[in-house]
């Protein structure tokens, strides 16, 4: 059996019938009487404190449905009633955040979440005495223009004892057995790694550390939009369910206190970033001066610079500290997780340990935050230093070097003392033959050869200094097969892997290609 309500017949009419206003304010009145009587009780009631989760769900509840039954009626882009509808849409937007700071007001000690410089639980009550600002405001609005559409304003005052909410302490006993879930370790290293990865992407969570308050209307729609902060707040939303499915109510949790924190960082970022999302919706939406409606910005409900406020110094500046503070916390937990392992791979084949490959190699190591070592012919670096790993070229070079001498000694070489020309001459012939054996590559042609040579030395060491000068100054290189070896936490040596397996980020003539999606976070 399909059910039809009256509205559905409405919105699925081909040619739907024009409804006069004293018809519509008859029919809008009985739907709309608890919402108003709700506003009825905001607009009289002056103290924040009033606001619970029992009131502000029942008004989030009711403007849901006005707005919904206004919506299709076509209410949006009518006259005489889209600012009635707009008001219903921010006693909604509001009702929905204020219910999101009450949540967060009440889970805050649950989440167990180490102190940060200026008092969240604060600055949290007085963002709630804000929003319920916002809520009467509205309320006392929407009342008077209710009256303008001849709907009756209620006399039935609401019981307000009905809307407390007392909170004893205490809590049931726990009691149920813990949860058995395989490869539990591997799953914290997951989320770990998952917590990371999307740290590396919510830089914009961090804007408010370089933008002034003057500039925060020129932030939109780059880098800040409701569709970036919508996508971080899904991305979160699943990490927090990933958490909750394999690791929550089990042995791990319960023995390591970290993980219930790491927690409460994917929780109270989620719920900021649902926050920052509902506000900068409703910027976008009604007060920007490029995609708001002109209408509805004439006498705003809030202004652009308490909501911008809001949204920057609030959701999106404390979404960034516990951020960055879990990320932390994530280090801590992939060094304690981590299984040590090794990888063997090939030495870059582009001159060796240059920027490019060496600053990939220690932003891996700096995403993991894990201990890294680089060693090559028994001699150790840090692979998070760039400059740690640039000190593996001498070592690189010294073996070419060695290499090189060996190779030119197996040619047959002049004993008489050699011109210019014909050091020149044979130095363009030993490298022309090397490169025809693929052992040297040639990045330039013609090859920039010295103009005169030092009259010290044999034959031999004077075409060997040429073709290392060559090599010093980027015309030519010699191919290797020197490797190097990795040690470490195994999650960051696949990436590590990885990222020499696709030349770390290089052909063999040094231009740039695409890294894989897995090493996204090296381009950020």
């Amino acid at each position: 059996m399909v059910f039809v309500t009256d509205i559905d017949n409405v919105t699925a009419s081909e040619s739907p019938v024009i409804i006069d206003y004293e018809s519509f304010s008859a029919l809008t009145a009985p739907r709309a009487h608890q919402l108003l009587r709700l506003a009825r009780l905001l607009s009289t009631e002056r103290s924040h404190t009033t606001l619970t989760r029992p009131l502000v769900a029942d008004l989030l509840s009711h403007a849901i449905q006005i707005e919904e039954f206004l919506d299709a009626y076509g209410a949006r882009n009518n006259r005489q009633w889209s600012r009635f509808r707009s008001l219903t849409a921010t006693i909604k937007l509001f009702a929905d955040i204020s219910y999101k700071l009450l949540h967060i007001q009440h889970s805050l000690p649950s989440y167990q979440l180490p102190a940060i410089q200026r008092n969240f639980t604060e600055v949290t009550s007085q963002t709630l005495a804000f929003t319920y600002e916002i809520l009467v405001r509205a309320s006392v609005r929407i009342l008077t223009k209710a009256a303008h559409l001849n709907l009756p304003t209620p006399t039935d005052d609401l019981n307000k004892e009905n809307y407390r909410e007392p909170l004893p302490p205490g809590r049931l006993p726990r009691d149920r057995a813990m949860r058995q879930v395989s490869s539990t370790a591997e799953t914290v290293i997951h989320v770990a790694t998952a917590y990371l990865n999307l740290a590396s992407e919510s830089q914009l969570l961090h804007i408010v550390e370089w933008v002034k308050p003057s500039q925060y209307p020129s932030c939109f729609p780059d880098p800040l939009s409701e569709d970036k902060l919508r996508h971080l707040q899904l991305r979160f939303h699943s990490l927090q369910a990933l958490y909750d499915t394999h690791i929550a109510e089990t042995e791990v949790e319960s023995l390591d206190t970290d993980l219930l924190v790491l927690r409460g960082y994917i929780s109270i970022v989620f719920h900021l970033l649902e926050i920052a999302t509902q506000l900068i919706h409703h910027y976008e939406r009604h007060l920007n001066a490029k995609t708001g409606d002109a209408s509805l910005r004439r006498n705003p409900v809030v202004s652009t610079r308490a909501l911008l406020a809001m949204l920057m110094n609030y959701a999106i500046a404390y979404a960034g500290k516990y951020l960055s503070d879990g990320r932390c916390l994530c280090h801590a937990l992939l060094k304690r997780y981590a299984e040590v392992g090794k990888v063997e791979v090939p030495v870059p084949s582009y001159r060796g340990f240059h920027v490019r490959p060496a600053t990939l190699i220690a932003k891996i190591a700096q995403h993991y935050g894990s201990a890294i070592t680089m060693e090559l012919d028994e001699q150790c670096y840090d692979a998070s230093s760039p400059m740690d790993i640039f000190r593996a070229n001498e070592r690189i070079n010294a073996r070419k070097r060695r290499w090189l001498a060996l190779q030119i000694g197996n040619l047959w070489l002049p004993t008489i003392e050699p011109s210019d020309h014909q050091i020149r001459a044979t130095v363009l012939n030993v490298v022309l033959r090397l490169a025809e054996q693929g052992k040297i590559i040639i990045y330039q042609q013609p090859l920039q050869l010295s103009e005169d040579f030092t009259r010290e030395g044999i034959f031999l060491e004077k075409i060997t200094t040429e073709i290392a000068r060559l090599m010093a100054t980027g015309q030519i290189d010699i191919k290797t097969d020197m490797n190097i070896t990795f040690t470490g936490d195994k999650r960051v040596l696949s990436d590590l892997e990885l990222l020499a397996n696709c030349g770390y980020g290089e052909d063999k003539f040094g231009n740039n290609i695409t890294l894989p999606r897995e090493l996204a976070y090296l381009r950020r």
